[in-house]
């Protein structure tokens, strides 16, 4: 897995930003720094800045494990052309089984879960995660999450950092979500930036040849054919996304002058 920003590679983004290109990426630890509390979480001014230059200048698409409402106040005022929550079941599988089937893990868990201090439950409605990041001691309340979630009748479960999240299982996923918004907007390839488990779902959906998969961070196990070093290169590759399609509108423009 090599830096998408290398020099090296440098004619691969070229060509992907020729083609009609849909750009998706995922949220935390991705457009935005990973914080303590989620609900805290936001973009530095100049990644949003930047993200808003490039969704005036491709179909844009973010999915990620928070729910839909939340990123949509998030990402309000760029023009972002479609927001997909929960992993990818928002608005997909907006579906009553999925929420009865929550709210009994969460009753599941709730009691189990209890005596650990630091760990919290998080109910999205359609999923729920797990977060352990308060929690003195990570490693037992790991090991207590695993033990708890285990035995959940129809269970997906997938890591990210510091958190575990818990998904109906056969429901839906990030790559299906992804797959659709490229359909639906007919665009001829994707261009993909996620940083931990729950992206993996992206990485391996689309056909190698149209989909550009780029990870936060290297790792050896992951999907993604390319990284970015640490999340606040995320605005390096946004600038180049911009420059990259504007010369491309200028090539356009100058052959229909000639």
């Amino acid at each position: 897995m090599t830096d998408i920003l290398a020099l090296r590679n440098q004619q691969i983004l070229e060509r992907y930003a020729a083609l009609n290109l849909l750009v998706g990426f995922d949220f935390d630890g991705t457009l935005a720094p990973i914080v303590a509390a989620p609900e805290r979480a936001h973009m530095r001014p100049v990644t949003r800045r930047l993200l808003k230059a490039v969704a005036a200048r491709y179909p844009c698409v973010v999915i990620s494990g928070r729910s839909r409402d939340d990123l949509v106040y998030r990402l309000r005022d760029i023009p972002i052309v479609h927001i997909s929550g929960n992993h990818g079941l928002e608005p997909w599988a907006e579906e009553p089984r999925y929420i009865r089937q929550t709210e009994r893990w969460v009753q599941q868990l709730s009691p189990r879960l209890a005596p650990y201090s630091g760990v919290m439950i998080e109910n999205k409605t359609y999923s729920i995660s797990i977060h352990y990041r308060a929690a003195r001691d990570k490693m037992q309340a790991l090991r207590a999450i695993d033990r708890a979630t285990r035995d959940l009748r129809g269970a997906r479960r997938l890591g990210g950092r510091l958190v575990v999240n818990v998904l109906p299982k056969g429901a839906p996923t990030k790559g299906t979500a992804l797959e659709r918004a490229r359909r639906l907007l007919v665009c001829d390839a994707a261009l993909y930036v996620g940083d931990d488990e729950t992206d993996e779902d992206v990485f391996g959906a689309l056909d190698p040849d149209r989909l550009l998969s780029v990870r936060v961070g290297s790792a050896a196990q992951s999907r993604a054919k390319f990284c970015l070093k640490h999340q606040g290169a995320i605005d390096r590759l946004l600038r180049r996304l911009v420059a990259l399609r504007s010369n491309v509108i200028r090539s356009a423009t100058a052959s229909i002058a000639v």
